[in-house]
């Protein structure tokens, strides 16, 4: 189903709410990811913000192939409310980020 561990969306989610603070860390993260873990995000974040559906995983997947016309970090950065879209996503596949996000507040 996803080509990303929720340990790295949850990665994701906590440096984003720290803009501000860690945007160079999080452009770093996500450059650093794979294509197929970078389509994933988005295809993530896409089902949480309701452009697709979770059974629709697949298509939007491919969507995020397809369309990247713009680095992938550029455009996850650019768009509001970036770690409430991922939460809700991994939700609506049945999925949590929250314990891997208790690890990593606490140094996990």
């Amino acid at each position: 189903m996803l080509d990303i561990t929720t340990y790295k969306i949850a990665q994701v989610v906590l440096m984003s709410r720290e803009l501000g603070r860690a945007e160079g860390e999080l452009r770093a993260f996500i450059d650093r990811l794979s294509e197929d873990e970078q389509a994933s995000l988005v295809a993530v974040m896409w089902i949480g913000r309701g452009s697709f559906e979770a059974e629709e995983i697949e298509e939007a997947k491919r969507t995020a192939y397809e369309e990247a016309t713009t680095p992938c970090a550029d455009y996850l950065i650019g768009t509001p409310h970036l770690s409430d879209h991922l939460e809700n996503g991994l939700d609506a596949l049945g999925l949590s980020a929250s314990e891997d996000e208790d690890d990593l507040i606490r140094g996990g």
